[in-house]
């Protein structure tokens, strides 16, 4: 009977419970994306795909209806991933926590609850005055993407923004030098036996790096001038000697900017205090047609 036993015991299977991860959520919170309204901006703060992590952890979405179709989303994406679609701005406001992209206009801070919080980018040096009053009467709280940082000080949100521009200015530049769209008719690039395309980018940081990479892979002619030394080494080293790097002398930067075909500026400020803008007299060197 044991040995009978012993055999029934090896030819038999023993179920084992599942270990599945429960959804532990505390606070439920209330969040809202409203359409930006400012003419020619399409971005918005979250895809369908991020709404149904969130949903999925037990909080609720609003979504104002057509708030995704400049992302090519429609609210049927947004309601298939369990957000709710609101027809209204006012309906949208009322979340605890709103996520756009450009700053609240001060119609949109009159719909907000008070001790809201919401998160865009802020441009302080744009915000308008009445703009803040309302926050402060409200006691909104304002996170901007531009300032968030993680432990070793890099702008984790500001970098993916700039990495994004660097590229599309490279593919909007390459468009509008074809003479379909008015151009010059030129080749954003180089062939064997035609002179390549000169790019100037005004700022070796991320926007800039990125920009200038995917110029060189065109093969253009690429010369980045920045102020800070360490970062025109940086990015000499990451995309190699074929770059020209140079400080901002100014016989160099009027002479680059005299036969550039394209000038990309990326670089914001000079320092904390001051923005950086390319002079009109400068502009006015380059050659007839160029960007």
């Amino acid at each position: 009977m044991e040995a009978t036993g012993d055999k029934q015991l090896q030819g038999s299977y023993i179920t084992q419970e599942l270990l599945k991860e429960l959804n532990k959520v505390g606070n439920r919170l209330l969040i809202g994306i409203p359409c930006e309204r400012k003419e020619g901006e399409k971005r918005l703060a979250l895809t369908p795909e991020a709404v149904d992590m969130l949903t999925d952890r037990g909080h609720r979405v609003l979504v104002e209806s057509g708030a995704g179709l400049g992302i090519n989303y429609s609210d049927n994406h947004y309601s298939e991933a369990g957000a709710e679609i609101v027809a209204t701005p006012a309906e949208v406001f009322q979340a605890d926590i709103i996520l756009k992209i450009l700053p609240p206009l001060p119609q949109e801070i009159l719909l907000m609850k008070p001790r809201s919080t919401v998160f865009s980018m802020v441009q302080l040096n744009l915000f308008a005055q009445e703009a803040f009053e309302l926050m402060m009467a409200k006691r909104i709280t304002a996170i901007a993407y531009e300032l968030m940082s993680d432990d070793q000080k890099r702008c984790p949100i500001l970098n993916v923004i700039s990495e994004i521009e660097g590229t599309a200015s490279i593919t909007i530049a390459s468009e509008l030098l074809s003479n379909t769209q008015g151009g010059k008719g030129i080749l954003l690039g180089g062939i064997p036996g035609v002179s390549p395309t000169e790019i100037v980018i005004v700022g070796a940081g991320n926007a800039g790096t990125v920009a200038a990479r995917a110029a060189l892979a065109l093969g253009a002619s690429v010369k980045v001038f920045d102020d800070d030394i360490n970062k025109l080494r940086t990015i000499q080293q990451v995309l190699g000697q074929g770059l020209f790097t140079s400080t901002f002398h100014p016989n160099v930067l009027h002479n680059a900017f005299r036969t550039a075909d394209v000038v990309i500026g990326a670089m914001r400020y000079i320092n904390t205090r001051y923005r950086y803008v390319i002079a009109e007299e400068l502009v006015r060197t380059m050659k007839r047609g160029s960007l």
